[in-house]
């Protein structure tokens, strides 16, 4: 089964740590665009549009809405609605960085659909799952995990592989209140396997691992077991989501050069390690062999 993930059914879950039906906005981005720039626009705190011009102009109203995860207040709240899992996700990981790292600062998981407004800029459902610094917030399409993880990236999919992905966005805000994505920012928008670019999200890569080991170790987590079809899901997910993987389907061709994320072996090999050592303090990936 894809949901092998095994939740506590009567933890409590925290849905004020979710948001979702944001929208509105001006977008100002045309079709077909490579979510590889997407990303990178969006990972630095830049609107996309100032990278790729003018595209289709929409603009709407940006009313707050309620939290469309009120009701999943508890573990087995997953059994009658499966978005609350989104909510066992975020609790999961944000109860392990609040005992982990001192002065750890929530943040919230906030979910759209096709486009949101951000202080990053306007972002659409082409963007895939990101990070916005500048609000500390992460944001997540969750037609994403069907419609481009596993239909366009090919991924095997399943609760663990969107666990990861979650959890990686959620390495770039512990590098947001560390400074790391800072120092990176003030050297500039680099590509290339060995790139600051790719570091980071290679560190994010192992953040999440890190946390993969030790999602159950709080007898009050919501994730109650992580078996290894979990560790073989999230392992996919990351291997599909290589820049060199992604670059051969979208373009037919490998150009290291314009990495922005990391190989394959590259994301393999940094989520194998936080999962394996389970120490944060394990992932610097800055290290002049550290890629």
């Amino acid at each position: 089964m894809e949901d092998a993930v095994q939740y506590n059914q009567g933890a409590q879950l925290d849905p004020s740590q979710m948001g979702g039906g944001g929208g509105g906005g001006r977008i100002a981005v045309g079709g077909g665009v490579s979510v590889i720039v997407l990303l990178l626009a969006l990972l630095f705190g830049i609107n996309p549009a100032d990278i790729l011009g003018s595209g289709t102009t929409t603009d709407q109203g940006g009313a707050q809405q309620p939290n469309p995860y009120a009701h999943c207040t508890t573990g087995a709240s997953i059994n009658e609605d499966r978005n609350c899992r989104f909510v066992a996700y975020t609790n999961a990981i944000q109860s392990f960085w609040g005992q982990t790292m001192q002065g750890y600062q929530k943040a919230q998981t906030v979910t759209f659909n096709s486009q949101v407004s951000t202080a990053c800029g306007t972002a659409t459902s082409q963007v895939g799952p990101f990070y916005c610094p500048n609000d500390k917030t992460v944001y997540l399409d969750t037609t994403f995990f069907d419609q481009i993880l596993k239909g366009q990236l090919g991924a095997q999919g399943g609760d663990a592989a969107e666990a990861y992905v979650i959890a990686h966005e959620y390495g770039h805000h512990i590098q947001n209140l560390t400074g790391v994505m800072a120092r990176v920012q003030s050297q500039g928008q680099q590509t290339g396997a060995n790139s600051a670019a790719v570091a980071l999200e290679l560190q994010a890569d192992c953040y999440a691992g890190v946390w993969l080991k030790n999602a159950t170790s709080d007898p009050n987590s919501p994730i109650a077991s992580v078996n290894q079809q979990d560790i073989n899901e999230a392992v996919d997910a990351a291997v599909s989501v290589g820049d060199d993987r992604i670059q051969q389907r979208s373009q037919g061709q490998v150009n290291p050069d314009a990495w922005t994320h990391g190989s394959s072996a590259q994301r393999k090999r940094w989520m194998a390690q936080g999962f394996t050592t389970g120490d944060p303090n394990q992932c610097n990936t800055f290290s002049s062999s550290g890629n």
